[in-house]
């Protein structure tokens, strides 16, 4: 068997996505167009430790639109991962009944090193197609900022190890969604409020730093929806364009004003940043808060990663890795 034709659902805690694609020894290749839908799993979860009834029906409801999309799209497997929110919600086994009962797969809760070395490898298998003198410097440090964790995955040395071999990851517990319901609960939030939250992004940094040794990292990649959507503002777009954004090289202090501009807006001037999907309004700025201070935090301990002003913003991270690496496992098998 040449290739394989593989589907792969990341269900995060604030968005959920579909990426159906035939996979072979070059890498991935999309057969339809990837479907994103913010269901906010995660509501209050980090509070209550529980889904709420309307949070299930979102995700469901988008399992049914990936049903037909699955319908009309054949595929050999499909792998459903579930992340920080189902991690962390004590009524999980509800999730995973309702979307078995759709899509006829039971999810996979995957845990953070896990998720870390998925975002890794679909971020970097990008940079490999490149190739050539637009490789950016490596080691290589993936930063996928979710809804309810932050992975920090550090990889690929640029001689002995492999592109896309992790030699180190830690994955925080904070993202937008658990910034913003623990902390910015504000409209817009109270500076005591953002130094609260900056006082525990700092304790979760500190932490990481020192189980991932960013000291010799030589670019910064950054993925999800807050890195990008917030690096598309930094761009200047006024509406978001994934192809004006993913793979760009970003300034640093651009992308460091417009956070600060977003985190310090009440909701009503950030829903008419058309750039920013309706969904992430209000979760945003805890994102933004997040991004900032990692960028700050590692320019100070790393000034090779950001040597150039900029990091790399990439559409492609979780999602890509797991639909790669099913993928590859259903041809070795």
């Amino acid at each position: 068997m040449d290739q394989v034709t593989v589907a792969g659902v990341d269900c995060g805690t604030n968005s959920i996505r579909l990426l159906i694609a035939k996979v072979d020894r070059q890498g991935l290749h999309p057969v339809a167009p990837r479907l994103m839908r913010v269901i906010r799993l995660g509501e209050g979860v980090d509070r209550n430790h529980r889904f709420s009834d309307q949070a299930l029906e979102r995700a469901f409801e988008a399992c049914r639109l990936f049903a037909q999309q699955l319908h009309e799209h054949p595929v050999d497997g499909l792998r459903f991962v579930a992340t920080s929110a189902t991690r962390d919600a004590d009524n999980r086994e509800k999730f995973e009944a309702g979307v078995r009962s759709i899509l006829g797969v039971t999810p996979e809760v995957i845990s953070g090193s896990q998720e870390a070395s998925l975002s890794f490898l679909g971020a970097v298998s990008v940079l490999e197609q490149r190739g050539g003198t637009d490789m950016p410097p490596a080691p290589y440090l993936v930063v996928d900022l979710g809804g309810g964790s932050t992975e920090l995955v550090l990889g690929g040395d640029g001689s002995d190890l492999p592109v896309d071999h992790v030699r180190a990851s830690y994955s925080m517990n904070i993202g937008s969604v658990r910034m913003t319901e623990r902390h910015l609960l504000n409209d817009p939030p109270s500076q005591e409020q953002i130094d609260q939250a900056l006082e525990d992004v700092d304790g979760w940094i500190d932490r990481a730093f020192d189980q991932v040794p960013v000291a010799g990292v030589g670019s910064v990649i950054g993925v999800s929806g807050t890195v990008t959507t917030m690096s598309a503002l930094a761009l200047g777009c006024e509406v978001y364009n994934r192809h004006a954004v993913d793979g760009q090289s970003i300034s640093v202090d651009a992308a460091c004003r417009v956070d600060d501009r977003v985190l310090n807006m009440s909701r009503q001037e950030r829903m008419e940043l058309k750039a920013i999907h309706p969904g992430r309004v209000d979760v945003i700025g805890g994102g933004a808060l997040i991004w900032s201070r990692l960028l700050e935090r590692l320019g100070q301990a790393s000034p090779s990663a950001l040597a150039s002003g900029t990091y790399v913003a990439s559409e492609h991270g979780l999602l890509d890795g797991l639909v790669l690496d099913y993928g590859r496992t259903l041809l070795r098998e």
